[in-house]
């Protein structure tokens, strides 16, 4: 692929493939797509901002007007592109809807148009809903419970049938809970670290009992790049580590790497329609040649050390709008419980 275009390349996982994928393929270059709304930052792509194989443009996958031209001058599309957070679909999920089914739908409409060679549209274990016992294999049905994971799985099912009745090449990549530099800090992991750095209590949902794999996000973006070349178009492939871990024992893996006491995390009510376990089967994918190259005391390695060096990363988001989304979401159960509702930035 001489030429691919990332769409929600400013995001976490997104910007974790922009950046390796520059450093991998070093005959290609990459157009990264953001609309830059509050998840979107720049400085994700700080490491290759100067790069003369990477070019950023700001837009909106929804409006097709300025889609298309993107689509029409690049081999393949790898669409990241996504509101993301449950618990922001859960108090406003027209905006999932809109951006992860319609803007998803725009940029099929485009490929088709321009006739990429591949189409690789990203998207999450969660689609599988609550898997009881055993793990998803891709074949397993499609049981989504929140409006995020049900606008993911319209996402992919409208895709599909470009595969079908179009012959658009499409991919699709399902992947777990990922982990690692740059994710925003509404996120359990980010959003424990930082406040454990802080001395801040860590908002565990319920009593902590949700299970779900944690994969290190350039693991991620590698088996993507993986599905991006070698995969079969029509095919989905479910991209997971297999390390279960439930909100507790992620929490006491945090504090136990930055020295911190387990008074610090605090439970707090459930979130509605709480999918307490998901677990996917990766066989298709390692068939493919994938291998993670973190296991998980790598992965939380690497994932607490980057925000314990990067506090000039998260600071500053963390002293903005995400102050009043933080009291909103955890305010009157912190308040009751006699902790500090919100985290406090420093210069």
């Amino acid at each position: 692929m001489s030429h691919v275009l990332v769409t929600g390349g400013a995001g976490f996982i997104g910007s974790a493939f922009a950046r390796n994928f520059v450093g991998w393929h070093p005959n290609s270059r990459v157009t990264v797509v953001d609309k830059l709304t509050y998840a979107g930052n720049l400085s994700n792509l700080a490491p290759i901002w100067e790069n003369p194989r990477f070019r950023f443009v700001q837009a909106d996958i929804c409006d097709f007007d300025s889609i298309a031209p993107l689509v029409a001058h690049a081999d393949a599309v790898v669409n990241f592109a996504a509101e993301s957070h449950v618990d922001r679909s859960l108090s406003d999920p027209d905006v999932f809807v809109r951006t992860n089914v319609l803007g998803t739908n725009t940029l099929l409409r485009a490929a088709r148009a321009a006739e990429v060679a591949r189409f690789v549209h990203i998207s999450t274990d969660e689609v599988y809903g609550h898997v009881a016992t055993g793990a998803a294999a891709e074949d397993a049905p499609l049981k989504p419970r929140n409006p995020y994971s049900a606008s993911k799985a319209g996402a992919e099912l409208l895709a599909f049938s470009y595969f079908t009745n179009f012959g658009l090449p499409v991919m699709v990549t399902r992947g777990s809970n990922t982990i690692g530099p740059y994710q925003y800090p509404e996120k359990a992991t980010p959003l424990f670290v930082t406040n454990a750095i802080d001395n801040l209590p860590m908002p565990i949902y319920g009593r902590g009992t949700a299970i779900r794999d944690y994969l290190y996000v350039d693991d991620h973006a590698a088996a993507i790049d993986l599905v991006l070349h070698h995969g079969t178009p029509g095919e989905a492939y479910n991209v997971g580590s297999e390390d279960a871990l439930n909100t507790v024992d992620l929490a006491q893996h945090i504090l136990t790497r930055l020295g911190k006491p387990e008074a610090l995390m605090t439970f707090v009510t459930d979130r509605p329609g709480h999918d307490l376990r998901y677990a996917i089967d990766s066989t298709k994918l390692r068939a493919l040649g994938w291998r993670r190259a973190f296991d998980l005391p790598a992965t939380m390695d690497a994932t607490v050390g980057w925000y314990s060096r990067n506090e000039a990363w998260w600071r500053p988001i963390k002293s903005g709008a995400f102050r009043e989304y933080y009291k909103q979401q955890y305010g009157k159960d912190l308040a009751s419980s006699g902790t500090t509702t919100a985290p406090a930035g420093r210069a």
